[in-house]
């Protein structure tokens, strides 16, 4: 959800992209559905370890999975680097309807923080202050 909503927010600034330190081999289908509710696509995304990106030109690392901060080795290059934790949903349990709503709640969190920093480098790249 998070290189989705990302994608979304600062694609046209920021080249996205996810990746986990234990992957589960596939993108869960209640947080394609979470996304869609929201108009952003991922369903043709997919699930990559982060070993992927380790000869890549990445400047910066932004974590969002409980310890994840912690696992991530550090790239190459590397400038900055942020960790935001978030629940994650694929582990929620209860009716259908309360995991969905789990799947709903942390992507708004997401989103929040997501396009609160996207707006935060918009800012940067046009000189504006406040």
């Amino acid at each position: 959800m998070a290189e989705g909503i990302l994608r979304h927010a600062a694609g046209d600034l920021l080249e996205v992209h996810s990746a986990g330190s234990d992957p589960a081999g596939y993108v869960h289908s209640k947080a394609i559905a979470a996304l869609d509710e929201i108009n952003i696509d991922i369903s043709g995304h997919a699930s990559k370890h982060m070993d992927t990106f380790l000869d890549g030109e990445i400047t910066t690392v932004i974590t969002v999975c409980g310890n994840a901060d912690q696992a991530c080795p550090a790239f190459p290059g590397q400038v900055n680097r942020y960790h935001w934790g978030f629940d994650d949903p694929a582990h929620a349990e209860g009716s259908e309807e309360e995991i969905m709503e789990e799947f709903r709640s942390v992507r708004d969190s997401i989103r929040l923080v997501f396009e609160a920093y996207a707006s935060g480098i918009r800012e940067n790249a046009s000189g504006e202050t406040q």
